[in-house]
């Protein structure tokens, strides 16, 4: 695998574009994804339907400014796309199926800590410094707040294997996204992203078909509602949010990136009140604070590797900009709703 070198430093607006595409893009597909899901009931074919066509759309558009994809960087796309956009977000479909959404919403808040480890386990791997270990206690505990105790029991006791398969699908979704830094990838980051999506478009939809899901979907029974909110999820969700999560995943740092975990769920509990008539209270605004303070540490925070790196990292490490200036997360009233029916990105 090669080192994931930045060929030159991505300017600060482009990087803060990139993260609140991240973070308000991916909160608002809790919506999306409750709107989509009311009239096409499928949980694997209608997924597989938004990343094949925003993965085909992307790969078109930029193969005309890129060179042919080789094979290799097509094996790493689909190892990549069949963790992130298959396994992680399947295990994470079928686990909610079982586990409350507020404990679901604190599972997949994992998604931070698992990348940090991941990363500092490595060879030559990033050690965490105080303020980003900080960041992600406060994260949870924000989280723990925004969800609620009546959230996190959902009144009665916890499936362990579906609280399991959440924090398999963390591991996965972290795993495969540190893969990414470091795959043979074309020099697109479009190209890149359009590849991954078509694999994990393909995995879902054949899946949806050993599964006999197309015996479900009645097109005619598709409402405008669910249809716009298909089309926003792949041209948003997938397309714009996905490509520049990716693309963060080159530029910044995985604890930086990974904070996404904890701002989505404030996201879509605002975006449920303004456009789905769900309430907020106290604990949303104190949650709220907490959460931004976890991400600013996070986000201030310098990396520390250990001693015996620091000389080897120089041209190892991407350069990472945004010091001074992210499986479906799941949250209150609105995850309630789509307990059985998220995905991750």
């Amino acid at each position: 695998m090669t080192s994931p070198v930045a060929a030159a430093p991505p300017t600060l607006l482009k990087v803060i574009l990139a993260y609140l595409a991240v973070y308000v893009i991916w909160g608002s597909t809790y919506l999306g994804i409750i709107f989509c899901l009311d009239t096409i009931h499928t949980v694997f074919l209608m997924p597989g339907v938004r990343f094949l066509v925003a993965g085909v759309i992307l790969y078109a558009w930029a193969r005309r400014r890129a060179g042919r994809p080789s094979l290799t960087q097509w094996r790493d796309a689909a190892i990549i796309g069949g963790a992130l956009l298959f396994i992680a977000n399947g295990t994470v479909v079928w686990a909610e199926t079982r586990v409350p959404s507020g404990l679901t919403a604190l599972l997949i808040a994992v998604v931070p800590l698992c990348m940090v480890i991941l990363e500092w386990l490595r060879p030559g791997g990033v050690r965490p410094g105080r303020r980003v270990v900080a960041g992600i206690i406060l994260g949870l505990a924000g989280l723990a707040i925004l969800t609620g105790p009546e959230s996190l029991a959902g009144g009665g006791r916890v499936d362990l294997l579906g609280a399991g398969g959440l924090l398999v699908a963390c591991f996965v979704w972290s795993a495969g996204s540190l893969y990414s830094r470091y795959a043979t990838k074309p020099s697109s980051p479009y190209l890149a992203a359009g590849m991954q999506m078509i694999s994990g478009g393909v995995l879902h939809l054949v899946t949806g078909t050993i599964f006999g899901e197309w015996s479900k979907v009645d097109v005619s029974g598709i409402s405008l509602k669910s249809a716009a909110s298909l089309v926003y999820l792949i041209f948003f969700g997938s397309i714009v949010a996905f490509t520049a999560y990716m693309w963060l995943m080159q530029v910044s740092t995985p604890a930086r990136v990974a904070t996404y975990a904890y701002v989505n769920p404030l996201v879509a509990v605002f975006l449920g009140w303004a456009f789905n008539n769900e309430s907020i209270n106290q604990r949303t605004f104190a949650a709220t604070a907490v959460i931004v303070t976890a991400v600013a540490f996070i986000v201030s925070a310098q990396a520390s590797p250990p001693s015996s790196t620091i000389a080897n990292r120089t041209a190892e490490e991407p350069t990472d900009v945004s010091a001074s200036a992210i499986p479906d997360r799941s949250a209150a009233p609105l995850a309630d709703a789509c307990a059985t029916n998220t995905e991750c990105a």
